[in-house]
C-alpha cells in the first residue's frame, strides 16, 4: 500500500472510530509503529486529525457558543485562576481592553482595587463589576446588546475599537488551534475581536483547557498575533506544546 493511500485510510478509520492508538493503527495497516507516527505527523499538518499522547483523535469542532449563563460555571475554578493571573499582568496606569466572556469577567473581578487604570470593554458584566472601583476608569464601547451574553457588538463597537491604542488586550475565545489560531463560530463577532487585537501592543488570550486545540468555522487571528496564552493546569502537554513552539508565552495556572 502506498503511503498516500494509507494516510487516507487512517483518516477514514479514525473518523469512524473517533480515536485510535498508534499500536492499533500499526496492526490495522500492517506497518511498524514508527511508520504510523510519521503518517500521523503528516496528517496532522494537513489539519485532518489531531495527535494525542500515543494516538490520534478527530479534530474537535466548536459549532456554536452557549449562552453566558450556560458557560458561567463550566471550568469555573480554572477561570478564576486564569482571571487572577491575567490581572497580575496589568500595571497601574495601563490602558487595557477586556473582551466579553465568562473568563475575562474574572480578570475584572481582580482589578477592583487597582489605581489609575483605564478599561475599555464591550461587556456589560465587566463594566458592572468595575463600577465601584475608584481607581478604574471604565469606557464601554457601545453597540447592539446581545441579551444571552450581555455583550455589545456591531457597527458602533467596531468603530470605537478602530479608534483605540492600548497597552494590552485580554481576549476570550471558544476555540484556539495550533495551526489555525484564534477561531469563533459566529461571523458577526469576529470583527470586534480583530479590532481589539489590532488596537493593542500586547495580546493576551485567556482560555480554559476545554478551548485549547479546538477548531471553529471562522478564523479571527493567527497565533503570530498572540503574545501570551493563559490556560488552566489541567491542559494536556501535547495540547500546549505547539503554542510554545511558535513562540507564544504559555502560562498554566
Amino acid at each position: 500500500m502506498l503511503a498516500a493511500e494509507r494516510k487516507l485510510r487512517i483518516v477514514e478509520y479514525v473518523r469512524q472510530h473517533r480515536t485510535a492508538s498508534v499500536s492499533v493503527l500499526a496492526k490495522e495497516f500492517g506497518v511498524h509503529e514508527a511508520t504510523i507516527r510519521r503518517d500521523l505527523a503528516e496528517v496532522e499538518q494537513e489539519g485532518l486529525l489531531k495527535r494525542t499522547h500515543g494516538g490520534v483523535i478527530v479534530e474537535r469542532l466548536t459549532p456554536n457558543e452557549p449562552s453566558f449563563n450556560e458557560r458561567t460555571n463550566v471550568a469555573l475554578d480554572q477561570k478564576m485562576r486564569i482571571g487572577k493571573m491575567a490581572a497580575s499582568l496589568v500595571e497601574d496606569g495601563d490602558h487595557i481592553i477586556i473582551d466579553s466572556g465568562t473568563t475575562t469577567l474574572h480578570i475584572a473581578k481582580n482589578l477592583v482595587n487597582r489605581s489609575n487604570l483605564t478599561v475599555i470593554t464591550n461587556d456589560i458584566n465587566v463594566a458592572a463589576e468595575l463600577r465601584d472601583a475608584p481607581g478604574v476608569k471604565v469606557t464601554v464601547t457601545g453597540g447592539e446588546l446581545y441579551p444571552s451574553s450581555f455583550m455589545l457588538n456591531g457597527m458602533f463597537t467596531d468603530h470605537v475599537l478602530r479608534s483605540l491604542h492600548v497597552s494590552k488586550a485580554f481576549i476570550g475565545t471558544p476555540a484556539i488551534h495550533p495551526k489555525h489560531g484564534l477561531m469563533h463560530p459566529e461571523a458577526q463577532l469576529v470583527l470586534a475581536k480583530q479590532g481589539m487585537i489590532a488596537a493593542a501592543q500586547e495580546v493576551i488570550v485567556v482560555a480554559d483547557d476545554t478551548k485549547i486545540g479546538k477548531l471553529s468555522l471562522y478564523k479571527v487571528a493567527p497565533n503570530s498575533s498572540i503574545h501570551t496564552l493563559i490556560t488552566g493546569k489541567e491542559v494536556a502537554e501535547y495540547d500546549i506544546k505547539p503554542f510554545h513552539d511558535t513562540g507564544i508565552n504559555v502560562i498554566t495556572v
